[in-house]
C-alpha cells in the first residue's frame, strides 16, 4: 500500500494516509536543540543531550506518544479533533490531511468540518528552541466559534533515566505557573538558585497570537482518566486552571476566536528551556509579528537546506533514485554528520559521544555538497586519535583535544562503557580523507596540524601514519590485523588475536593510498610497498577459496566464512572490500562479487552472510543473540549495500549496481509500505532477510551508516563521478537500458552540467568526453581546465 509520495519540486516527502505502518519521522533542528517529529506529531525535543538535555517526554516503541498535540474545537458542537490527524484520529473518509515532511520542518494540512488547519512545526536556524505555527481558517460559508489547544508532556529532570525510572524523586522537583502568555516550569526551583530567583532549568511554553483563555501544567488535570485521543480539558471547552505541584507537568494552552467566513487566525506556540528575560524578548519578536517572523525563518530554513542540497542534482530515467540522490539520502547523510547516533525514535538518546568509525564513515556521504563541514567534522575526529594511532571508541560531545583519557585509563572506561579499541576505527579515516581531498584540491590539508585526544599533535599525514602504524602493531599470527575488539561487525568477536579479512583488505587500501600520498619520502614507501606485497600475499595464499574470501580467523585458529561450513560459509564484506581495496581485479574480482551476488542476494538486497548461525557458531559469534535473518545474523545489512554497489560499479556492471540500489532502497518500498513498516524516504539499518518469516521488513531508521555508504555507492559508482586530487573522472556504471541522463555538480565552485549518451546501451565505459564543445581524451578532466560554467558530454561505449 501507498501512504504518500515524493514532491521534489519542494524537496519533500507527502504522507496522504497518516495511518502508517510505523511511526513515519523527520528531523528539526540540531543537538544544540533537537526535536523529532512523526506523522501523528508524536516525537520528543532536547537540548544538546538527547541523554541529558531532554524536554518532552515520549514513550519508546508504544504508541508514538505523546508529541506536540494541537486540537481544535467547535464550541456550538462540541465537536474537536487535532490539527494532525492523531491524536484525536476523526475518521479519514471525514478528516482530509497532508503530512509534508521537509528539510528540517514539517507541515500538517487538515481539512475536517468546514475547517482548514495548517500546523508547521520547526526549530529556527541556529536558535535553541522550537516553533509550533498553527493556522486556522473558516471554509464555510457561515462564522465560527472555536478553540485551540496547544499540548505538550514536559519533563522533571533533563536526564530521560531520572525522569523515568527515579520516580520516587524526579515527580516532586518541578512545579509549573501561567506567566500571563506562557506556561513556566521550575526544577529543583531553590536549588543554585541566583540572585534574579532563577537557576538555569527553566521551560517555557508560549502562546502568541491571542490570548490564553485557559490553562494546565498539570497532565493529569489535563487528560482527566482519558487518553490524549479525548483529554477531558479539550473535551469540556476549558482546562482547569490547576498547576503542576509535584506529579507530572505539561504546558496546555487555550486560545478562543470566532472566524467569519473565510477569514482566518494564525498562533504561534514557542517551547524552549531559557531564562526568564532571555524568553521574554523571544516571545515578544513573535508577538509583534507572529506571519511575518515565522515566515521569514521557514524561508531561511529552506534555503539553507536547499542551498546545501543544490551541490548535485540528478535526473535519471529513474525518479525514485533521482529523489533520495537529489533530496533523501542526502538530507539523512547531514542528520547523521550532526546527530550521529544521539537520538532516534530507536535510540533513546543515552550514547553521548560519537562512534569513531560511525562518524567518519558519515562524513563521507556530506563531502560532495559540503566539503567544509566535512573538514570541520573530520578534523574534530582527528583530534580523537590516540596518539599511538587507534581512534577513541567513543568521542565525547565535550571532546577536549590533548586531555582525553583512553580505554587504557579506568576513568574513560567508566564515563564511556568502552574498555577496548576496534581494530577498524581508525582506518576509516583513509577513504575520508581520500574524498575530502579529491573532492576539495585542498593537499594542504595533510601538512595541518592536529592535537591527538590524550597528548602530543602531529599533521594530518602523521596521524594516517601512526593509523597504520598502530594496526601493523597489532597483527595476528598470520600477519593479518588483529581483531582487537571487534572490526566493523560488533558481533564478531574474533578474539584480541584473532584477524580479520575485512580490516586487512581496509590496511591495504590505506597503505596503498599512503603510497600516493608519501610520494616523496622513499624510504617509507618502500616499506609500504613491502608490506602491502606481503599482506596481499597473504590474503590471497591463506584467505581465497578459489570463489570468495573467508571472513577471517578466530583467536583459536578456527576459520570463519569457509565455503566449508554448514553455517556462515559466505560473507558479503570481504568480497565488497577485496575490490574496493584493488586486493581482488580482473577474472578474481569477477568471481568472488558473482559467488556473492549468486548466494547472497535476495529482492531486498545481498544479505551480509548466509546461512545464519544457529548450532555451529564459534564462541565470539555475538549474532547469535538475534534471530536468524535479523541484524547481524544474516540480514539484509543495508551499509554494506553500498559498498556492494560501488564494486559493482567499479566493475562496469550498471545493471547489478543500480539493482542492489533499487532492490533495497528506501523510494522502492514506496508503494509496498506495509512491508518495509518504516519510512520510505529514509534508509534503515537493516531489512529482515530470507530465513525470517518477515523477510523485507526494515528496522532501525534515519540514524544509520547506510546513509553515507550508499549515497557513495550511487554518485561514485552509478553516476561514476569520481573526483582525484588532479580533477575529475566521470564514468557511469548504469542499466543498459537507461538511454542516458543528466546531472549539474558544483566541482571546487564550477558548475559542470552533464550529459550522459547510452545511445549504445552499455552498462559501463566512456568512449567520448566533450568539454565545453571541445573534444578531450576520455580520463581525468584536469581541475585547470574547467571554466566557471562548463558542459560536459559523456558518450558511453
Amino acid at each position: 500500500m501507498q501512504y504518500g509520495y515524493f514532491d521534489e519540486s519542494a524537496r519533500e516527502y507527502v504522507i496522504t494516509n497518516p495511518d502508517t505502518p510505523a511511526p513515519w519521522a523527520n528531523y528539526l533542528g540540531s543537538p544544540a536543540y533537537g526535536a523529532i517529529i512523526t506523522q501523528s506529531a508524536g516525537g520528543y525535543s532536547f537540548v544538546k543531550s538527547g541523554a541529558a538535555g531532554r524536554i518532552l517526554r515520549y514513550s519508546f516503541n508504544q504508541f508514538d506518544e505523546p508529541g506536540r498535540y494541537l486540537y481544535l474545537r467547535d464550541e456550538a458542537s462540541g465537536d474537536f479533533w487535532s490539527a494532525s490527524w492523531k491524536p484525536v484520529g476523526k475518521p479519514l473518509d471525514r478528516y482530509k490531511t497532508q503530512c509534508r515532511h521537509g528539510t528540517g520542518y514539517t507541515e500538517f494540512k487538515s481539512d475536517y468540518a468546514g475547517i482548514q488547519s495548517r500546523a508547521l512545526y520547526y526549530v529556527p536556524m541556529g536558535q535553541a528552541h522550537e516553533v509550533w505555527r498553527l493556522t486556522v481558517e473558516n471554509t464555510g460559508d457561515s462564522p465560527r466559534a472555536l478553540s485551540a489547544f496547544g499540548y505538550c508532556e514536559l519533563t522533571n529532570d533533563s536526564n530521560y533515566e531520572q525522569d523515568t525510572v527515579n520516580l520516587q524523586y524526579t515527580l516532586f522537583i518541578s512545579r509549573t505557573e501561567l506567566k500571563g502568555d506562557h506556561i513556566l516550569q521550575h526544577i529543583n526551583e531553590f536549588w543554585d538558585r541566583e540572585p534574579n530567583g532563577e537557576n538555569g532549568r527553566e521551560r517555557i511554553f508560549g502562546l502568541l497570537g491571542a490570548p490564553v483563555v485557559s490553562h494546565t501544567g498539570s497532565r493529569e488535570a489535563f487528560l482527566g482518566r482519558r487518553r490524549f485521543d479525548a483529554p477531558a480539558g479539550v473535551a469540556a471547552g476549558r482546562l482547569s486552571g490547576a498547576d503542576c505541584y509535584n506529579g507530572n507537568p505539561c504546558g496546555a494552552l487555550h486560545a478562543a476566536f470566532t472566524l467569519a467566513a473565510g477569514e482566518s487566525v494564525t498562533l504561534v506556540f514557542v517551547l524552549c528551556e531559557k531564562r526568564a528575560s532571555e524568553a521574554r524578548a523571544l516571545l515578544d519578536r513573535y508577538a509583534a509579528a507572529p506571519q511575518a517572523v515565522t515566515d521569514g525563518e521557514l524561508a531561511a530554513l529552506k534555503a539553507y537546506w536547499h542551498g546545501k542540497l543544490s551541490g548535485l542534482a540528478v535526473k535519471t530515467p529513474d525518479a525514485a533514485f533521482n529523489a533520495m540522490v537529489n533530496t533523501w539520502n542526502a538530507f539523512q547523510c547531514f542528520t547523521n554528520v550532526v546527530w550521529s547516533r544521539a537520538a532516534s525514535l530507536m535510540y533513546c538518546g543515552q550514547r553521548n559521544g560519537y562512534g569513531y568509525r560511525d562518524t567518519v564513515q558519515d562524513i563521507q556521504g556530506i563531502i560532495h555538497l559540503d566539503a567544509p563541514l566535512a573538514r570541520e567534522r573530520l578534523l574534530f575526529m582527528l583530534s580523537a586519535q590516540v596518539h599511538h594511532g587507534a581512534g577513541l571508541p567513543l568521542v565525547k560531545f565535550a571532546h577536549t583535544p590533548g586531555q582525553e583519557d583512553t580505554p587504557e585509563q579506568e576513568s574513560y572506561v567508566k564515563a564511556t562503557g568502552h574498555p577496548h579499541y576496534r581494530a577498524d576505527d581508525a582506518l576509516w579515516l583513509f577513504p575520508t580523507v581520500y574524498k575530502y581531498l579529491a573532492e576539495t584540491g585542498d593537499t594542504a590539508f595533510l601538512a595541518e596540524v592536529v592535537p591527538y585526544a590524550d597528548k602530543d599533535g602531529g599533521t594530518v599525514l602523521d596521524h594516517l601514519k601512526r593509523a597504520i602504524a598502530f594496526s601493523m602493531a597489532h597483527l595476528g599470527p598470520h600477519g593479518m590485523p588483529a581483531g582487537l575488539h571487534a572490526d566493523w561487525n560488533d558481533c564478531l568477536r574474533l578474539g584480541e588475536q584473532g584477524e580479520s579479512t575485512f580490516v586487512a583488505f581496509q590496511l591495504y587500501y590505506a597503505m596503498r593510498l599512503m603510497l600516493t600520498l608519501c610520494e616523496g619520502d622513499a624510504a617509507y614507501c618502500a616499506w609500504l610497498a613491502a608490506e602491502c606485497d606481503k599482506l596481499l600475499a597473504t590474503l590471497d595464499g591463506l584467505c581465497f577459496e578459489g570463489d570468495r574470501y573467508i571472513r577471517g580467523f578466530t583467536e583459536a585458529g578456527r576459520v570463519i566464512g569457509s565455503k566449508a561450513d554448514s553455517e556462515a560459509s559466505l560473507w558479503l564484506n570481504p568480497q565488497s572490500w577485496a575490490v574496493l581495496s584493488g586486493a581482488a581485479t580482473g577474472a578474481k574480482a569477477e568471481t568472488i562479487m558473482q559467488t556473492a551476488f549468486d548466494g547472497l542476494n535476495t529482492p531486498c538486497g545481498l544479505m551480509l552472510m548466509s546461512p545464519a548461525y544457529r548450532f555451529a557458531a564459534f564462541d565470539g559469534a555475538r549474532m547469535l543473540l538475534f534471530n536468524p535473518g535479523t541484524k547481524e545474523n544474516a540480514s539484509v545489512f543495508c551499509q554494506p549495500q553500498g559498498w556492494a554497489i560501488l564494486a559493482e560499479a567499479l566493475l562496469g556492471h550498471g545493471n547489478r549496481a543500480h539493482r542492489i540500489f533499487a532492490e533495497s532502497s528506501p523510494a522502492s518500498f514506496n508503494d509496498n509500505a506495509d512491508l518495509r513498516g518504516i519510512e520510505p524516504y529514509v534508509h534503515g539499518q537493516f531489512i529482515e532477510g530470507a530465513e525470517s518469516p518477515n523477510a523485507g521488513r526494515a528496522h532501525v531508521h534515519w540514524l544509520t551508516g547506510t546513509a553515507s555508504t550508499v549515497m557513495v555507492g550511487c554518485v561514485e559508482g552509478i553516476l561514476g563521478l569520481r573526483p582525484t586530487p588532479e580533477g575529475l573522472l566521470v564514468s557511469p556504471a548504469i542499466p543498459a537500458e537507461w538511454s542516458g541522463f543528466t546531472m549539474r555538480k558544483v566541482f571546487r565552485g564550477k558548475v559542470i552540467r552533464v550529459t550522459v549518451d547510452n545511445a549504445a546501451h552499455c552498462e559501463g565505459g566512456v568512449r567520448r568526453l566533450v568539454l565545453n564543445g571541445a573534444e578531450r581524451p576520455v580520463g581525468v578532466i584536469p581541475a585547470r581546465e574547467l571554466l566557471p560554467e562548463n558542459d560536459l558530454l559523456v558518450v558511453m561505449g
